[in-house]
This record gives C-alpha cells, structure tokens and sequence, in this order.
C-alpha cells in the first residue's frame, strides 16, 4: 500500500484576506514556512472531486517529469479542498494566452473562454513564434506545451483554455522583457471523471464504457476540450483526439511528448491515486480515475509504437 498524501492544514492567520472565506471559491494564503512563499486554497464545486483531482495530476505530471505547479491536498477550518503554490516568483510577471492572443490574432475576443473557437493549436503556435522569435526557443516552447496537451488527454482535462496557460516574463530591460518562458502547466480540476456521481461512475464501469464517456463525456454533452483544431469547427476536439490529430501534423512536437508516457504503466497510475486518503475520494471515484488513466493511457501509446 503505498504512503498516504499528507494534509495541509491551512489556519485562518494565514489567511491574506479578511472577509469571510465561506463564501468565496478561493484564496491566498501564506505559508508558515517564509521559503515556501504564497499558496492558493481551492474549494472544490459541490459534488465533485475537483481537490482530488488537482492533486493526482500533478503527480501524473510530475512522474512524467512535465514541468507543472505544486498542488497538496488540504483542509481550511472543516473545508476540504487543494492548495496550489504559486509559481511566479519576484519580479517575474504571468501573461495569460488570451492576453497575447488578442494582440496576435485579428478580431481575437479575450473575454470569450467557452466556444473560444480561434483557441486553436495554430494560433497558439503562433504566439510561440512571436514571443520567442521564431527560433529555437520557440521550438522548445511548443514542445512543453505539446507535452500539457498530452497530459490533458491522459487525465482527462477538459480545460485548458486561454486562461489555463500563459508565459512567464520578467521585469523589462530597455525595450526588451527578457528571460521568457512557459509558464507550468496548472488548473487541472477538470479531469479523471471528478465531476460524475458514483451511480454514473459504477454504471460506466460495470457496462465496460469507460472508453465512451472519454470520447463522448458526460451523456454526450461533456468531455470537449477548450483547443479547437479548426476556427471553423462548431466544437472543439475532446482532448485524446486532439493529441491523435496533432500527432499525424505536428509529429515533431508530439512524438517527443508522448515518449515520456514509458516512465507510467498501470500499476504506477493506480499508486498515484490509491495515495489519496479513503474519506477524500469514494471507492467508485478511485477505481474510475484508474480506468480512465489505463484506457487513455493505451490509446496514447499506440500513437508512438
């Protein structure tokens, strides 16, 4: 059995903020340990398991050695929730993608993140172009986030849009900013089935569907991504067909993301979430989060054999 994650447990002292925490989704705090520097706490939605889900796919991350934030499971008074630690340190600042996109691409609505169809891989790749010249930064800044794309179809993750990713800039010398680079992947709470109820996850898995809700979501209306393949497109892909269409036209990028996938195998996926203490995560939410992990897991293999 391997070891339990640990609790954080966050104490209202610490708390940067002075009205009533109950009623707000998040907040920062600060950590006790001054190195440890300022941290999120996240409730998670009623009803889902967005706190667990946080926290397995940083681990799934950080097994793959994709460079991504620190999320611990913690607790807030008698609130259950996830702690994320922020990734932007003195002097550096975070630019979203719908901040630069808006600037690169004609018409481009930065305040649109649902149906966001000019959210694209192109267009993404673009900004790489234009933020780091098209050169060979821009080559390896495309490869990272090739390699969150291939985190997000193996989790699940049907939300990395505009906000969900950024890059990190320093402060400016002379006309220039200098030191950019990706920002880490993080906001990962919409993935491995956090949002159904055990029914639908005990139903999925008795009739052997797993494979169904990952290409059709949740009775057919859930389970999109937010990287539309085309401006064109009415939807966008869910987020395993994005990869198996972005492997076929940018296989240079997305072959060498899919090669760290050899470091996980199904005993290793069920470790990271059986590490998740029992009364956080129900039974049926545990066996589906490895059934979805194995299912995709496969399907993305099969891509670089």
């Amino acid at each position: 059995m391997p070891d339990l994650y640990p609790i954080i447990e966050v104490t209202r002292e610490s708390v940067r903020e002075s009205e009533d925490m109950g009623s707000k989704d998040k907040f920062w705090y600060f950590h006790p340990k001054a190195e440890e520097g300022d941290w999120l706490f996240k409730y998670p939605r009623r009803n889902t398991g967005e706190h667990w889900a946080e926290k397995i796919a940083a681990e799934v991350a950080a097994l793959l050695g994709i460079q991504h934030a620190r999320v611990e499971l913690a607790v807030f008074q008698e609130y259950k929730g996830s702690v994320t630690k922020s990734f932007v340190q003195e002097g550096q600042e975070l630019i979203h993608g719908n901040q630069m996109l808006k600037r690169a691409i004609h018409g481009y609505d930065p305040e649109k993140e649902s149906r966001q169809s000019s959210h694209t891989l192109a267009n993404i790749w673009q900004i790489m172009d234009l933020v780091f010249g098209e050169s060979e930064h821009a080559e390896k800044a495309k490869g990272l986030f090739a390699e969150y794309v291939v985190l997000d179809a193996l989790i699940g993750n049907t939300d990395r849009h505009h906000e969900n990713w950024g890059i990190l800039r320093w402060e400016r010398k002379g006309s220039h900013w200098v030191d950019l680079s990706v920002a880490p992947s993080f906001d990962h709470a919409s993935s491995l089935g956090r949002e159904l109820l055990d029914t639908e996850r005990d139903r999925l898995l008795a009739e052997n569907r797993v494979g169904d809700y990952v290409g059709k979501g949740r009775k057919g209306r859930k389970g999109r991504g937010a990287i539309y393949w085309s401006e064109d497109d009415q939807h966008a892909p869910r987020p395993l067909e994005l990869v198996q269409r972005a492997t076929r036209k940018y296989p240079d990028l997305f072959r060498p993301a899919l090669t760290k996938l050899e470091k996980l195998d199904e005993r290793s996926v069920d470790d990271l979430v059986n590490r998740v203490p029992s009364d956080w995560m129900s039974s049926s939410a545990r066996k589906f989060a490895i059934a979805l992990m194995h299912y995709n897991l496969e399907q993305l293999q099969e891509l670089f054999q």
